[in-house]
């Protein structure tokens, strides 16, 4: 899909991915072959997002594999966005239907994600929720201004193989 065409959600439950900088497609889309639920892969122009997709994946929703009377079935779109800070979580942001699920490192997108009743998984297998949202928000929120104060915080620990168990663990969890 273009960035001028009008992007458009899946009807049902949906896994939409953040994929600016997202170490986890593989398994994300791993898990919602084994769910049956459609993905849309969201990300800039300039990553070659049609990578993650094996050949035999469909890519409409009139090819979708596994589908039901309850569950649409599983097939991949990708939507493109210009590159600009946001661009991404804007257009995630107006796919979004409730009981979406969105994979994410932004806690901002996150908490957009659950005030449109979808749910919201982080690259490290943290779900996101309504009670802890907030808090995330406060802390991103110290620490910028502890950085622009010319401070320094502590960054992310290294990515690792239990980081990655744990999100399809996690993920998997929700899809089903």
């Amino acid at each position: 899909m273009s960035p001028d065409d009008t992007p458009r959600a899946p009807r049902g439950r949906a896994l939409i991915i953040d994929a600016d900088a997202c170490p986890v497609v593989r398994e994300a889309l791993a898990c919602a072959r084994r769910a049956r639920v459609p993905v849309v892969i969201v990300g800039n122009t300039t990553q070659n997002l049609a990578r993650h997709i094996r050949r035999d994946d469909p890519r409409d929703a009139g090819h979708a594999r596994g589908g039901s009377a309850d569950r649409p079935g599983f097939w991949v779109d990708i939507v493109e966005v210009p590159i600009g800070a946001d661009s991404a979580d804007f257009a995630i942001v107006e796919l979004l239907e409730a009981g979406d699920v969105v994979v994410t490192q932004d806690i901002g997108l996150a908490s957009m994600a659950l005030g449109r009743g979808a749910e919201a998984i982080g690259v490290r297998g943290r779900v996101y929720t309504r009670a802890t949202i907030d808090m995330d928000l406060f802390i991103r929120h110290e620490e910028k201004k502890v950085r622009r104060a010319g401070g320094r915080t502590r960054g992310p620990a290294a990515f690792t193989a239990e980081d990655r168990e744990r999100f399809a663990r996690n993920l998997a969890q929700l899809l089903s």
